[in-house]
């Protein structure tokens, strides 16, 4: 088998095991207890954290361990409601979000508060101008992900950044799909919180992080102990975390541009085999603002259920979007956004997602195989 869906989720780096194991078996003390073993464990989970705070270049303190990127998501958004409607009601997103912000910004308007819901261009892109036309005065929150977990866009997050520099409203992006794959800095991009989550970056899955700029005050979400300086309650998952500071630690920023390179060379061979073999397809998303290991292709008249089902049976799993639905393979809400919800590119589109462990061999029998498939469906 031949894995091709990193976007849903990614294997763990051996040297993340490892970790984790040597933390598993030495260091099985609480962190919030004050003997030798609660001392050393909270050692470990304060160098996690520190590890953290330099990829993002950030304030240690601003770092809260969470559960992964749907916790981190609906913390940012609920404490924030709760902090500051007394100030407004008013929210916006996007109509291309992760289902972790889209499904809370539904919770949040039977709540009580109102949620805009910014479209996107037919490249899947986000028009800044469209954030400045939706800001009001009752406007608490911005949310709007770093980079699309379907087709791969980079969002304007630096420029909304900069709109919302005189407006009160706190600015979120979930940044699950890109960390680990590009560059991402709170601070440069005038972001106050910001979501991550390991297991999309060859870390263990259920740990993530909350990125909370300094000075923000909100009600805890979980509600217990006194855990993260009151912010998240709970005991740390502390082989977990170390696994994900391990993972970062391999991600350095030029280990990060020689894969962002690598898996460009392997989108290429994708294409040029289709190319080769009179393939009609359609790149999905906007190539000029894009992470490279994430390929979205229509191929046309071509179901992609089908599509699928014959590549895995060959050995090659791929995806048709997000697989956070429970096993669904139902229409993309992100193309629907791109497309209308009529379009029957909706129906004939995959995604490809390239990362650890994948080699320039098996991308090039997958993309023959990938023909091979896409002529016999069409006879």
């Amino acid at each position: 088998m031949t894995y091709l869906d990193h976007a849903a989720t990614s294997p763990m780096h051996p040297l993340v095991i490892e970790k984790m194991t040597q933390v598993m078996q030495a260091t099985f003390g609480n962190p919030s207890s004050i003997h030798h073993y609660g001392r050393k464990a909270h050692t470990e989970l304060e160098n996690a954290r520190q590890v953290i705070a330099d990829a993002l270049a950030v304030k240690a303190h601003e770092v809260i361990f969470t559960s992964g990127g749907t916790e981190s998501d609906n913390t940012a958004l609920i404490e924030t409601a709760w902090a500051k409607k007394d100030q407004g009601k008013h929210i916006i997103t996007t109509a291309i979000e992760h289902p972790a912000i889209l499904n809370t910004a539904h919770y949040l308007e039977q709540m009580g508060f109102e949620v805009t819901y910014l479209p996107v261009d037919s490249k899947g892109q986000l028009s800044v101008d469209s954030v400045a036309a939706a800001l009001r005065e009752d406007t608490i929150l911005v949310s709007v992900m770093t980079a699309n977990n379907e087709t791969g866009n980079l969002l304007p997050i630096r420029a909304i950044g900069e709109l919302l520099k005189g407006h009160p409203a706190l600015f979120h992006t979930d940044a699950v799909q890109a960390f680990g794959k590009v560059p991402v800095h709170p601070y440069e991009n005038g972001v106050d919180l910001l979501s991550v989550s390991a297991h999309k970056f060859n870390g263990p899955k259920g740990i993530g992080f909350l990125y909370r700029k300094d000075g923000l005050r909100s009600p805890s979400f979980m509600h217990g102990g006194e855990q993260e300086e009151k912010r998240r309650a709970g005991t740390e998952n502390l082989a977990a975390i170390c696994g994900m500071a391990q993972a970062i630690k391999l991600l350095s920023s030029e280990v990060q541009a020689e894969n962002q390179e690598k898996y460009a060379r392997f989108s290429q061979i994708v294409l040029q085999t289709l190319d080769n073999a009179d393939i009609c397809y359609q790149l999905n998303g906007d190539p000029e603002h894009k992470m490279s290991h994430l390929l979205n292709l229509r191929l046309a008249d071509v179901p992609n259920d089908l599509l699928l089902l014959h590549l895995d049976l060959k050995g090659f799993a791929i995806s048709t979007g997000s697989a956070c639905t429970a096993g669904n393979v139902d229409p993309s809400h992100v193309l629907q956004a791109m497309y209308g919800k009529t379009d029957e590119k909706i129906h004939q589109s995959v995604r490809i997602s390239f990362g650890y462990g994948n080699t320039t061999e098996e991308i090039e029998q997958f993309a023959q195989t990938l023909v091979t498939v896409i002529k016999n469906l069409k006879r």
